[in-house]
């Protein structure tokens, strides 16, 4: 079954989907972090979700919209409000079930966003993978996702929409932040044994390069899913990637 609920807090909405066998079952919970321009609705969670759900009855996933994605009501994209709605739905979650155990599952946007969140509070999860994540984020949206024109821009003040197939809007105020927000200048070392990084051989969006060398700067498990491209659009690379990341999860 899934469930979808808001949590409004510190005049914020967080808009949510829970993923789980019954409400009352749930012991412990994998949050989601979908990537840029994407939505709690996203088809890799369901799929996630329901084999997870299938070994595991007492678990639940937890999938939320990050500022301004899907039907969140934020207009402008901030670094500090991404963190801010992390936080508040680990709290809500851990409140709601009576549990501290939580798991991290996060792709692209997401994967920085909750690396970023370990970085700057401390790794709240038993344990984390991460599929694709974008490392240099900055890099990543100046140079791959957003055009020239819209970078020249935004460097000059103005917002602009950005991304695939949803746009959000970035300001020069985001980009400055993400700039300065760098996640290869910390050390994982301490939760390294906790995390794990998959990555597509053939990802066209963010650079496969960039999560082996953190990877081993970090001593984190990675598994490279050969011919797999950015979204994993192959079934059997998304197979894969579900299979690893659960049994990492239970391990």
């Amino acid at each position: 079954m899934d469930k979808l609920f808001d949590i409004n807090e510190r005049g914020y909405s967080v808009r949510c989907k829970l993923y789980c066998s019954s409400v009352s079952a749930v012991k412990r919970a994998v949050i989601f972090g979908h990537g840029f321009g994407g939505h709690k609705d996203n088809k890799a969670a369901e799929k996630f979700a329901s084999k997870i759900i299938a070994k595991h009855k007492d678990m639940g996933v937890v999938t939320f919209n990050w500022p301004c994605h899907g039907d969140d009501a934020r207009k402008n994209l901030l670094l500090s409000e991404c963190d801010l709605y992390l936080t508040m739905v680990l709290e809500y979650v851990k409140k709601w079930f009576d549990t501290d155990e939580l798991y991290g599952y996060a792709t692209s946007f997401g994967g920085y966003l909750f690396l970023k969140y370990i970085a700057d509070h401390g790794n709240p999860f038993r344990k984390a993978a991460f599929r694709c994540p974008a490392i240099k984020m900055y890099e990543s949206i100046t140079g791959r996702i957003m055009s020239v024109d819209d970078h020249e821009k935004i460097l000059k003040g103005k917002p602009a929409l950005v991304g695939f197939d949803r746009k959000i809007k970035i300001s020069r105020e985001f980009l400055d932040d993400l700039k300065a927000a760098d996640i290869t200048q910390y050390e994982y070392l301490d939760c390294a044994e906790d995390l794990i990084i998959l990555h597509g051989t053939k990802d066209e969006v963010i650079p496969f390069e960039d999560s082996a060398q953190f990877a081993d700067d970090n001593v984190i498990e990675f598994v490279p899913v050969q011919n797999a491209d950015h979204r994993f659009t192959d079934p059997k690379t998304m197979d894969l990637a579900i299979h690893t990341i659960i049994t990492f999860l239970d391990s």
